[in-house]
């Protein structure tokens, strides 16, 4: 069987439900929501995500390689419109390294990036490790010019003028439905310069998630809690926290937006928590080339996924 076939099988039945909530036309919707007395009504979601775009702007150049044409913020901004068009709730989300990769960068040191995401409308994004490329002055500057906030909770800005620029998590709330959101970097010594980040300080990625996780839950009431990740998808040199392990080593975390790795993924994957439940980890590659695309249904606060998978931007 090939595994991204079977990905995304596993991904559509998840809890047993969702490839027939997710076949459901939505009039139909309607109509049992209005048949059902005292039933609370169905909620859909769209969570659109991208990672490690690098400050790709252009489309990939037609010089018949094997990302010809592909990506470029232009289409991008034509797919994620016209999703909006179709949807009525849709969240975009970022998983860290916007910065670094074209000239675009060695020029502007992340200016067109961060315009280009507001134009967007991102709701929120994380920090990955190139994003300390320009320093950490950079980043004040050119994060200041964003209209969606930086989410991280590892990373103890305090002592750096990064402090008050960024936040552990944000909750979205759409169509009724409360969705936490919280970020998670990578451990900076060693993969960048200790210049770049300064006394910033890196906390336990999996006792942070855990408590954010169980914060956003149970504290703050969301019936969906996202992790924005910029640890990488799986390594084999554990036990370097990945996605997999963070997923497999807490609770209260539904979905995983992953970084980092450069991992194309045709479909999310599932990692069992703590409780024997389904964590799901996506990332879509690199570069703009994809958009990972993930549609929720919800009923009564609790979620079932009709669909999950990779769009490429062309």
């Amino acid at each position: 069987m090939d595994a991204l076939a079977s990905n995304r099988r596993q991904f559509l039945k998840l809890l047993g439900t969702a490839a027939v909530v997710g076949s459901i036309a939505p009039d139909v919707l309607a109509h049992s929501d209005r048949a059902s007395s005292g039933r609370a009504k169905t909620s859909s979601l769209t969570i659109l995500h991208t990672n490690d775009v690098h400050s790709r702007l252009d489309p990939f150049p037609m010089d018949g390689s094997r990302n010809a044409g592909k990506g470029g913020v232009a289409r991008r901004a034509t797919l994620i419109k016209k999703i909006r068009q179709e949807q009525a709730n849709v969240l975009l989300f970022d998983a860290g390294d916007i910065f670094q990769g074209t000239p675009y960068f060695n020029l502007y040191k992340g200016e067109p990036e961060i315009l280009a995401m507001n134009q967007l409308g991102y709701d929120a994004g994380t920090i990955g490790n190139h994003d300390f490329d320009g320093g950490i002055d950079n980043m004040v500057t050119q994060f200041g010019k964003a209209s969606f906030p930086l989410l991280i909770a590892n990373y103890d800005f305090k002592n750096t003028v990064m402090d008050g620029k960024t936040m552990p998590y944000k909750i979205f709330e759409k169509d009724g439905i409360r969705v936490g959101v919280f970020g998670l970097g990578i451990q900076p010594a060693g993969l960048i310069p200790k210049e770049a980040y300064k006394e910033t300080k890196y906390l336990d990625p999996i006792e942070l998630g855990s408590d954010t996780a169980a914060q956003l839950r149970h504290d703050r009431k969301c019936d969906y809690v996202i992790c924005l990740s910029h640890l990488g998808f799986k390594y084999n040199n554990e036990p370097t926290v990945s996605d997999n392990i963070l997923a497999a080593k807490t609770r209260n975390i539904d979905l995983i937006i992953g970084g980092h790795t450069h991992t194309f993924l045709d479909a999310p994957v599932a990692v069992n928590n703590l409780d024997g439940q389904p964590v799901w980890i996506n990332q879509v590659g690199f570069a703009g080339i994809n958009l990972g695309r993930i549609d929720l249904a919800f009923e009564r606060g609790k979620a079932v996924s009709s669909a999950g998978k990779s769009v490429e931007v062309k």
